[in-house]
């Protein structure tokens, strides 16, 4: 009995070692994750960004506070109007702004974003340590349409639940499918492989809507998020979105017919973008050899498209070339899956 436990056991081991993909999806793809992450969060100081209301002429300037305390940050002092600054919030480019007066300087920010409060309270502490300074301190919350943490992160979960609706919904589905041996019975009959494909998006393409409207209207009546942008562009980018996850989701299951390697598959494609598409925070805060990066992969326009949409009444002008890129996308994945698709 023990030694057939013992040798139970082994067995779990040997399958476990025996395939190389599930070594490095178990244990290289999170060194490299970490690797990854690790180099970009490496800078001790934190980056933040705010803007001084006053002259548009005014050059801009970095200055490293809170170092005497052990959080060094360095700020970059903008300078610009009050409408750049609201835009400088929605698009989470800006954490705050203050305006300075002679009696007094006025700060102007979310009091629910972490970020911003964090931002606030520096340069407070630093202004009440300056002898010279003896203003009055005062702060203005930001309630309206779009200068909200909230605002800023519901457009984002709307993006990332479709992107994880297609990829792991269609991926997980196919792998399955190959791995009880039905896509072999399917090829076998008169189906054509592109109607099999089609169903797979036109069913995501409902079930996303519902997840989306839910979501959404859960947002409008517990914190009065609106849609301040156009509904036919809102639509426009949405589809263009799921047809470039769904061909992400096809291209990803065209190989595998293991859960592991599978999992690790859907990870890698899935866990990147969720961290650094600005989905929870703003990518802004990520050095700045790594933005140019985050801002095209699919999940970062997404996500942008919807917000600029969402808070800045963004039209089907403003967001027709991520619209098309995530089209391009979502076709080129698609051919490159017919291509290599393992049926069996």
């Amino acid at each position: 009995m023990n030694n057939s436990f013992l040798q139970l056991v082994f067995l779990q081991f040997r399958s476990f070692y025996r395939e190389p993909a599930i070594l490095f999806w178990a244990i290289g793809f999170p060194i490299i994750m970490a690797g990854v992450l690790g180099i970009a969060f490496s800078n001790k100081e934190i980056k933040r960004k705010v803007m001084i209301l006053g002259s548009t002429d005014s050059a801009s300037f970095e200055k490293v506070l809170g170092a005497d305390i052990g959080m060094p940050s360095r700020f970059t002092f903008i300078y610009g109007t009050k409408r750049q600054a609201e835009l400088g919030i929605k698009r989470g480019e800006i954490q705050l702004y203050f305006l300075p007066s002679s009696d007094r300087i006025t700060f102007f920010l979310d009091p629910t974003n972490t970020e911003a409060q964090n931002t606030y309270l520096v340069l407070e502490r630093e202004f009440r340590r300056d002898n010279k300074v003896t203003k009055k301190i005062v702060v203005q919350p930001l309630t309206s349409q779009g200068t909200r943490y909230i605002d800023f992160l519901i457009p984002g979960l709307i993006a990332l639940g479709i992107l994880n609706s297609c990829v792991w919904g269609i991926s997980w589905t196919l792998i399955n499918y190959r791995i009880k041996k039905l896509l072999r019975r399917m090829i076998a009959t008169p189906m054509k492989k592109s109607y099999f494909f089609l169903a797979q998006f036109s069913a995501r393409i409902f079930i996303t809507i519902a997840e989306a409207v839910i979501l959404f209207l859960f947002a409008a009546i517990f914190f009065k998020v609106q849609i301040t942008g156009s509904i036919l562009a809102l639509i426009m980018v949405f589809l263009c979105g799921v047809i470039s996850f769904s061909g992400l989701a096809i291209l990803v299951s065209s190989k595998t017919a293991n859960t592991e390697v599978a999992n690790g598959l859907i990870n890698a494609v899935t866990l990147p973008m969720m961290i650094l598409s600005g989905i929870f925070f703003s990518y802004q805060n990520f050095p700045e050899w790594l933005i140019p990066i985050i801002k095209v992969l699919p999940l970062t326009m997404l996500a942008d498209a919807f917000r600029s949409i969402f808070v800045e009444g963004a039209g089907i002008k403003e967001i027709l070339l991520p619209s098309l890129i995530l089209l391009l996308e979502g076709i080129a994945f698609y051919w490159i899956a017919r291509k290599i698709y393992k049926w069996s």
